[in-house]
């Protein structure tokens, strides 16, 4: 018999090495308590238009039917909050995506940790997931005990708060599986109160079709004009939610290079963003997850901010 939690350590030690905040691991199982409450989600047309939300259904509730034979689900942190922050008085874009895309990064730092467990355990088959597939990543790392889900429906840790990306590696090897933690939330409402658009309709029910990250990244159409005024200058993505939470004062910055900003970023001004070209939208976000809304979405979320 193989000792399961020889493996399990051998595993952390090496995300720790390869930077992840954390690991924790689960038993690749269908997701009973999720279930109902996505299909609620998905019924309450709360996706807007991110059809694909709708799709694979039962793949998003058990890992086994991504992956062959899967046993557990290996969820992983990592840190993306910034030492420095754009100037207050211009456009914003979400703190995430100041670096180079995560996709990439993680994807790689996955293919890593994946070809260590294959050389110190064995053959053990798996598949990498960076917020790519049908997989509910906040849950599984809820599972594990990486966090609990807040009220903003982000995942939250104690002494570290929300400003981390969340990956899995679902593996044919059966581990030792860690629990999941209380919820730290309390009676705070911070981020309910502070949501522009009034996107959290309830505590832990975010209405994706409200949200500022929606409209700026998902939406490919016009913004609704009933939502004018209420941007706060968000111009890709929103991290009002996550700036208020007060377990957000533990946020300490990354040390991912791969992260860091490209020089005019943090410097450049309204004006700046306002007449932007296509060239210097290219330079500045050549890697960048901002690429994804495209020059032409990136100018209409300005426009609508200029409204």
């Amino acid at each position: 018999m193989y000792n399961k939690s020889r493996y399990c350590d051998l595993i952390k030690q090496e995300a720790a090495r390869l930077g992840f905040l954390s690991c924790g691991i689960s038993k690749a199982e269908f997701l009973e308590a999720e279930a109902p409450r996505l299909e609620k989600w998905l019924n309450n047309q709360m996706h807007g238009e991110m059809g694909y939300m709708a799709n694979h259904f039962d793949k998003r509730l058990d890992p086994r039917l991504l992956v062959d034979g899967a046993k557990s689900v290996i969820s992983l942190l990592l840190n993306y909050y910034p030492e420095e922050e754009q100037k207050s008085s211009t456009y914003k874009i979400s703190k995430y995506a100041y670096g180079q895309d995560y996709h990439h990064v993680i994807k790689s730092k996955l293919r890593e940790l994946h070809n260590f467990i294959v050389e110190e355990i064995g053959e053990v088959n798996g598949r990498a997931f960076v917020d790519s597939a049908p997989v509910l990543d906040k849950a599984w790392a809820a599972k594990s005990g990486l966090g609990w889900i807040g009220k903003n429906s982000n995942l939250l840790t104690q002494q570290v708060g929300s400003f981390y990306f969340i990956a899995e590696l679902i593996v044919d090897l059966e581990l030792d599986y860690d629990t999941p933690v209380t919820d730290h939330c309390g009676t705070c409402t911070a981020c309910i109160d502070a949501c522009p658009t009034n996107a959290i309709v309830e505590p832990y029910v975010v209405d994706g079709s409200k949200c500022i990250s929606y409209f700026t990244i998902e939406l490919k159409n016009e913004i609704p004009n009933e939502f004018q005024g209420k941007f706060d200058d968000w111009a890709f993505g929103c991290d009002v939610c996550q700036d208020v939470c007060p377990w957000n004062r533990f946020s300490k910055p990354h040390r991912e290079p791969l992260f860091d900003p490209h020089p005019d970023l943090l410097n450049m001004s309204k004006k700046d963003w306002e007449e932007m070209t296509e060239d210097v939208f290219k330079k500045v976000f050549k890697k960048s997850a901002v690429k994804r809304t495209k020059f032409s979405g990136l100018k209409r979320n300005i426009d609508f901010l200029k409204k």
